[in-house]
């Protein structure tokens, strides 16, 4: 690997919407704040640092959501990043609640969404987002309520593009008839390829896939996990780390790939990025892969 200092325009670019570019290894804040994304950050301080650090090292996508704290994570961007560089794009959810650690439930009815976007509005102190995701389908409520909320607010200029969370090209298709979808967040990672479908779909459509647990939620980093250790040998022959195998790995599978790994730590937040300068052969990557498929 490249000894020059890390920079995530090293992953490359993309253009979300069509007019947004972005280098493709950006930043996610879920785990800047507490255990299950609920709750105040252990060390407030470092994560000023991490995301001010973020930009530093080249990050031009930084995902958040209003249900990270909740509203916490919101709330630590706008404090410490603003006035946002030029070329910063932030991208943020709405349609989840939160109803203690790791608890969740989806809500999409339109007075509720809309109160979101005007929340995370103040909350990121801009008077347009970039991006903004419906985190998660409610089947409670009828697609075309939810999906005429964000429409409207989009019509009023206060959401530039579209994003969609956890769905199938069955529900994406479904959504482009009422509104644009730009990007797709799914659950993907070298140790879980239960969106390949969807990944394969969007790639053919040109629409950004940014897989959230970019390395199966660290369960590949774990000793115990049946990959560890092939991952872990195949990663010191290449002088990486597993974490950065598996970040370089996704930009390396498909050119629509726009990860988004999280952290509370500075240290971990330039491994992560100097991912971006990992190469390996074809030969390399499907032996990496098959290590991966071993433990399946």
């Amino acid at each position: 690997m490249s000894q020059q200092p890390p920079n995530a325009a090293d992953s490359g670019a993309f253009l979300i919407g069509g007019d947004m570019p972005v280098h493709r290894l950006g930043y996610g804040t879920m785990r800047l704040v507490g255990e299950g994304a609920w709750g105040e950050p252990n060390d407030p301080a470092e994560a000023r640092r991490v995301l001010r650090r973020a930009v530093e090292l080249g990050v031009t996508l930084i995902d958040t959501a209003d249900a990270y704290g909740p509203e916490i994570a919101e709330r630590l961007i706008g404090e410490t990043l603003y006035p946002y560089p030029a070329e910063l794009v932030i991208a943020t959810k709405g349609g989840i609640t939160r109803q203690g650690p790791a608890k969740t439930e989806y809500v999409g009815r339109a007075g509720y969404l809309i109160q979101c976007v005007e929340m995370s509005l103040r909350r990121l102190r801009v008077d347009c987002i970039d991006l903004y995701q419906l985190h998660r389908i409610d089947p409670r409520t009828p697609l075309e309520e939810s999906l005429g909320a964000l429409q409207r607010m989009q019509e009023q200029g206060k959401i530039r593009h579209i994003g969609l969370s956890e769905v199938t090209p069955a529900q994406i298709e479904e959504v482009r008839k009422t509104v644009e979808v730009v990007t797709v967040q799914n659950r993907y990672s070298l140790g879980d390829r239960r969106h390949e479908e969807t990944l394969n779909w969007c790639q053919q459509q040109g629409i950004g896939f940014m897989p959230w647990y970019p390395y199966a939620g660290g369960k590949l980093l774990r000793a115990d996990h049946p990959a560890a250790q092939p991952l872990a040998a195949l990663a010191a022959r290449h002088g990486v780390s597993v974490s950065q195998l598996s970040l370089a790995w996704l930009l390396q599978r498909s050119p629509v790939l726009l990860p988004i790994p999280g952290t509370s730590q500075v240290a971990h937040l330039e491994e992560n990025i100097a991912a971006a300068q990992v190469r390996l052969s074809p030969a390399d990557w499907t032996e990496v892969e098959a290590a991966a498929a071993s433990a399946s």
